[in-house]
């Protein structure tokens, strides 16, 4: 008769142990969490003007000779908070071991009602309110979050996902980076020191998105493209 074994394998001798391997993901989920509650503020302190349906309640100053100035200001916000709220869901990563469908669905929303109308709607304000030339910050970011949004979604459907995350991790830095230029401008107005505003808005329309492009891409460095080396090594792809 033969003895069965109840006890499980000893773990290898350079295994770190459970509570180490479970390390990384608790971090991830911490800054999804943070990245969320960050979000959340950030759209509960900007819709409220704009949840009246007045045009006198705008933060950004209306054209009264465009008609459609303000109901294209509703829809751009509309489309952003769809970006916001799908963003959360996208950077989930319970949601897209679990439930890879709902992951497909949200960023496939993320992607054609949020980003892509969002980054053409910035473009199309700006051009209302000051001209291209003069806020060519929020028309290159708006430029490259719409290149990278659509390229990210362009890698998920040919199936390459290394390169599908690093994309939309681009395009997840560049919305964010709205938040900072809405801190930095609140930042200034609680100092005691005062410059021109004009070179608050300036840095405001800059400095976000470059420095959340800049850690991302020390991310990618990091953790993705060792992967990518590997792949091309085994002609496989993981995600």
């Amino acid at each position: 008769m033969s003895q069965s074994t109840t006890t499980a394998d000893p773990a290898p001798a350079d295994d770190p142990g459970p509570a180490a391997r479970r390390r990384p993901g608790g971090r991830m989920r911490s800054w999804t969490v943070l990245i969320a509650t960050i979000s959340l503020i950030y759209l509960a302190d900007v819709l409220p003007p704009y949840l009246t349906l007045d045009p006198a309640q705008s933060r950004a100053e209306i054209r009264p000779d465009v008609p459609l100035h303000y109901p294209l200001l509703l829809l751009h916000i509309t489309c952003g908070t769809i970006a916001f709220l799908t963003m959360c869901l996208q950077i989930w990563p319970w949601l897209r071991r679990a439930h890879p469908a709902v992951h497909r669905v949200s960023g496939t929303v993320y992607v054609f009602a949020g980003a892509l109308p969002t980054a053409v709607l910035a473009v199309v304000l700006t051009s209302l309110e000051k001209g291209w030339a003069a806020d060519f910050g929020t028309v290159a970011h708006a430029s490259l979050w719409f290149t990278t949004s659509l390229v990210g979604y362009r890698m998920a459907r040919r199936r390459r996902w290394i390169e599908h995350q690093r994309w939309m991790l681009y395009s997840v830095a560049l919305l964010l980076g709205i938040i900072w230029g809405r801190g930095t401008v609140d930042f200034y107005t609680l100092t005691p020191f005062k410059f021109d505003v004009h070179y608050i808005f300036e840095i405001a329309r800059w400095a976000g998105w470059m420095v959340n492009l800049i850690i991302v891409q020390i991310y990618v460095e990091l953790r993705l493209q060792p992967k990518l080396r590997r792949r091309a090594l085994t002609g496989s792809e993981t995600r």
